[in-house]
């Protein structure tokens, strides 16, 4: 991609919605003071507003989200990288209901529900989203602010 012009806000839109649409994983990045920082690959759930993800309730990542909220995604390639800023709200499994469940298990391919571990989800909504490919493109990065979505 080195020397292609950079996108306009349209385009970055168009191709970031789509990105979030059909990827399935992501890092996930935490802090807290159980844990401290840290960072892990999951899978996710896009609705088109937020991601729905899922750990373990006791790992690092399930206790820094219950401890501190904040959140950062990231998803794609070091050149057409999708940054999200966010905040995540616990889901308890007997509040996911069941057609969201499913909806997680058929995108992810792995299912919270059936294993013997408590597993805790968490409703990510995203406050900033960031896109970019090459440093041409660090220019307008910002399509979201806020939680709103830009243009």
């Amino acid at each position: 991609m080195t020397g292609a012009p950079p996108r306009g806000l349209e385009a970055r839109l168009r191709d970031t919605r789509a990105k979030l649409e059909s990827e399935v994983d992501l890092w996930v990045a935490t802090s807290g003071s159980p844990g401290g920082v840290h960072l892990i690959p999951l899978s996710y759930l896009w609705d088109g507003s937020a991601f729905l993800i899922s750990t373990p309730r006791a790992s690092v990542t399930g206790r820094n989200l219950l401890t501190d909220g904040r959140v950062r995604l990231s998803l794609g390639p070091t050149r057409d990288v999708v940054v999200v800023d966010g905040t995540a709200e616990p889901v308890a499994i007997a509040d996911l209901g069941p057609q969201l469940g499913d909806a997680f298990a058929a995108t992810t391919g792995f299912d919270p529900r059936e294993l013997d571990e408590p597993y805790q989800y968490f409703l990510i909504r995203p406050r900033r989203i960031q896109a970019w490919r090459e440093v041409n493109e660090m220019r307008g990065r910002v399509l979201m602010r806020d939680g709103r979505w830009l243009g």
